[in-house]
C-alpha cells in the first residue's frame, strides 16, 4: 500500500476539486481528477468517450490516464493527494450498471492508496452543474453512496469531509495527516 499517496472521492459537485486546489496551494503534491480532462479533450475532438455517449470507452480512457498519473506520482514525496482513485472507476461502472472488466478490478486492487480514503459527502448547498457536470442531485447522492461502498470493499477506511469551508476542509485533512 502507498501510504503517502491519499485519496479525495464522493460524488460530483461535493468540493473535491476546490479542497485539491486549496491542498496544493499549501504545498500538497496533487494530481487532478481524470474524468474532466478525458470530456475536454473528447469534446473538443468530437470523441464519443464520454459519460453521456460511451460510458465504457470513457472509463477505458479514464484507467489509462490514472495508471499514468499514479506511475508518475511515484517519484514525487511526501503526501501526493488525488482528485479520484482507480477505484472511483470501478465505482462509476456500478453506478452506470455496466460490469467491472476484470483488468480494471485488478488495476484498482495493484494500484493501493493509504488506508485512509477521504469522501466528499454529498451536500445539497454547495451542489453546481456545468457543461462537464451534467448529474443530477440525485446522481451525485448515488455516486456519493456508491464510492462508499466501492472504497469499503476494496478494504479502505472511510473519513468523511466536514460540511464546510474550503480552509476549514483543507485544516481538516492537514490535521489528519499528522495523526
Amino acid at each position: 500500500m502507498s501510504d503517502h499517496f491519499l485519496v479525495v472521492t464522493g460524488g460530483p459537485g461535493a468540493g473535491k476539486t476546490s479542497l485539491i486546489t486549496e491542498l496544493a496551494h499549501r504545498g500538497f503534491h496533487t494530481i487532478p481528477e481524470s474524468g474532466r480532462a478525458i470530456i475536454r479533450e473528447e469534446t473538443q475532438s468530437g470523441g464519443d468517450a464520454l459519460p453521456w455517449a460511451d460510458r465504457m470507452t470513457y472509463a477505458e480512457r479514464m484507467l489509462e490516464h490514472d495508471l499514468r498519473a499514479y506511475s508518475a506520482a511515484q517519484a514525487l514525496p511526501g503526501p501526493v493527494i488525488f482528485d479520484r482513485g482507480i477505484p472511483d472507476i470501478m465505482g462509476y461502472l456500478t453506478l452506470c450498471g455496466l460490469p467491472v472488466p476484470p483488468h480494471i478490478a485488478a488495476a484498482a486492487k495493484a494500484a493501493s492508496y493509504n488506508a485512509r480514503v477521504f469522501l466528499a459527502p454529498f451536500w445539497n448547498e454547495i451542489f453546481t452543474q456545468d457543461t462537464e457536470r451534467k448529474q443530477t442531485r440525485a446522481e451525485a447522492e448515488a455516486t456519493c453512496a456508491v464510492m462508499r461502498e466501492t472504497y469499503t470493499a476494496l478494504g479502505y477506511q472511510i473519513t468523511e469531509l466536514p460540511r464546510a469551508d474550503i480552509a476549514t476542509r483543507a485544516n481538516f485533512v492537514c490535521a489528519q495527516l499528522a495523526n
